[in-house]
């Protein structure tokens, strides 16, 4: 132990963290003290190249400079304002996300802040219950939605969906891409489909165009809310604004969370007006949602995501990773768009995780086990990707089982 109680090597910051914190989560052998622009440093000063952005949070690097500026300069004035108040930092938000969203997506005009992704799923199905006066919801097989119990019963991502029971009643799960089980399921009853347009903990699964512009219709037709979570697509990371511009399609909702702080806590439901126009006050909370530092943050971030072109830097550097990462021996196929990739493989990859942290560098597993999952900051350069691909060749090559080359 250091002096004042801290902890100074992996070896403590383990020992502590097991004796007193809930043993909720499987952690990486990784201790970090500090992170800037794609990389990441441990306790024992080595440095790691994030390719998986936490989670997707760091968007636009660790630490990007305009961020941190902004959320010092929030800290001095003012720390905490609740949605009792008029805030000037919340207003200057909710239109700059709707600015950044109307470029390609106009319907989603209206904005209720809160603290993170399930929190704003939490609420978008909560609100389109309500706005249809409807009790079912329609969710996808293979779908993470979060850990919440609303969103966890939208969620069919196992082991996530056995853990608690029972859920909250009232939804139907259909196959990802296939419409006719969403035909069937849309009745008078259903309030919602909630999808997400590529399925992230699922394995980076796809469906093609004509399935989404086919859903967008059978939502309209039926009266039923089409709600995108766009918590890990959106924001450019698919190089485009947000997956439904890929995708062509109109959703009535929109989740987003993650990388909209660049690692401060908050989330967002967007919506069209016909839906907002159903809320009155007093029928949804948030204590800490829309707060001074978070708001900084997500305007700061929303200004470096604009100014630094980084969803066209999305678009080029993940055609080079995925032309890169086609041409590794054992690589069976690379799915997703932009810098939302999932590399498939012919065996189990966690021997491939473990030996690219070996190297230096960090990625993400899925619920599928062939499943790599590639997330890195949409600030990367050309030189981020070629030091990945050249360490996921070499791992691939001292890794590979016999005969799964293939």
């Amino acid at each position: 132990m250091t002096s004042g109680g801290g902890v100074s090597t992996l070896a403590e910051v383990k020992a502590v963290e097991d004796e007193f914190e809930v043993s909720a989560y499987k952690r990486l052998p990784l201790a970090i003290s500090s992170g800037s622009g794609c990389e990441v440093i441990d306790l024992a000063g080595k440095t790691f190249l994030d390719f998986f952005s936490q989670h997707s949070v760091a968007l636009c690097g660790h630490c990007p400079p305009r961020v941190v500026e902004a959320v010092q300069r929030q800290a001095g004035r003012l720390l905490a304002c609740t949605n009792a108040f008029y805030s000037s930092e919340r207003a200057a938000l909710v239109r700059d996300l709707v600015d950044f969203i109307g470029g390609t997506q106009p319907q989603l005009d209206r904005v209720f802040l809160c603290n993170s992704g399930a929190e704003a799923v939490e609420n978008a199905l909560k609100m389109a219950r309500r706005y249809r006066d409807r009790p079912r919801v329609v969710a996808i097989r293979g779908s993470f939605h979060g850990r919440s119990l609303g969103a966890l019963s939208v969620t069919a991502v196992e082991p996530y969906r056995r853990q608690h029971h029972p859920l909250v009643p009232g939804t139907v799960f259909a196959r990802f891409g296939c419409i006719e089980d969403v035909d069937r399921a849309l009745t008078s009853e259903t309030a919602a489909v909630i999808i997400e347009p590529i399925q992230g903990m699922g394995g980076v699964r796809m469906a093609d165009r004509e399935y989404f512009q086919r859903l967008e219709e059978l939502c309209h037709s039926r009266g039923s809310v089409l709600i995108f979570d766009e918590i890990q697509t959106g924001l450019g990371r698919t190089g485009r604004p947000f997956a439904a511009d890929l995708l062509g399609v109109k959703p009535h909702m929109m989740v987003l969370a993650k990388g909209l702080g660049s690692g401060l806590p908050i989330g967002a439901v967007i919506m069209m007006r016909v839906v907002a126009e159903t809320i009155s006050p007093g029928q949804y909370g948030t204590t800490f949602g829309g707060g001074p530092m978070a708001v900084a943050a997500a305007r700061a971030t929303l200004e470096v995501l604009r100014e630094q072109g980084l969803v066209e830097n999305a678009e080029r550097q993940g055609a080079r990773l995925c032309e890169g990462l086609e041409r590794v021996p054992g690589v069976s196929e690379v799915r997703g768009a932009g810098l939302m990739l999932g590399v498939v493989m012919g065996f189990d990859v966690g021997g491939l995780v473990s030996g690219l942290l070996e190297r230096g560098i960090i990625v993400g597993r899925s619920a599928d086990p062939r499943v790599v999952r590639v997330l890195p900051p949409l600030i990367i350069g050309d030189g981020e990707v070629t030091r990945f691909l050249e360490a996921f060749d070499a791992v691939v090559r001292d890794r590979i089982p016999e005969g799964s080359e293939s």
